[in-house]
């Protein structure tokens, strides 16, 4: 089983990442070793790394919510017979909204875009948040991924920074 990930990258900031491609296939690949997730035959994911503007204005049309985010996780419904690869989904990271929460949290952008990645991922493969226990066993499966990538917790209890300097 092979999984084909096309990465499209909208916002410089996210030249941070020197290798989008390469990072993104070592976040999936750990996610699908955590979860043991089986992939159908030449599954595919698309990955857009954009700016706030751009998730801002899919937030509006697709949730109805108007303002930026993090990330959004788009699943694809089940292919049918002779429908070709199947598609998982899309994911979408916003540059501006990850790097003020990566500052705020004391964590690297590329470790929170991790992180993000692996959120939007978990979604597309049938994890949620919607109740206290799916949120719990998500974030459980969010630490698990992560770890193998050795990033810390993400979810641990930063101090904030004014803190940390007295």
């Amino acid at each position: 089983m092979t999984l084909d990930v096309a990465v499209r990258v909208e916002c410089e900031g996210w030249r941070i990442i020197a290798d989008p491609q390469g990072f993104a296939e070592r976040v999936i690949g750990a996610a699908l070793r955590a979860t043991g997730f089986k992939l159908p035959p030449d599954a595919e994911v698309s990955l857009l790394l954009c700016d706030d503007a751009a998730i801002r204005a899919l937030n509006k049309a697709w949730r109805k919510k108007d303002k930026a985010t993090n990330v959004l996780s788009f699943p694809s419904a089940p292919a049918g017979p002779g429908a070709g690869a199947p598609m998982l989904g899309d994911i979408v990271i916003a540059f501006e909204t990850t790097r003020g929460e990566a500052a705020d949290e004391m964590k690297t952008l590329p470790d929170h875009a991790a992180h993000l990645l692996a959120h939007g991922f978990l979604h597309l493969i049938g994890y949620d948040h919607e109740s206290e226990a799916e949120a719990e066993e998500m974030e459980a499966m969010e630490r698990r991924i992560l770890s193998r990538l050795g990033i810390d917790d993400p979810y641990r209890v930063a101090v904030p920074r004014k803190a940390a300097g007295r």
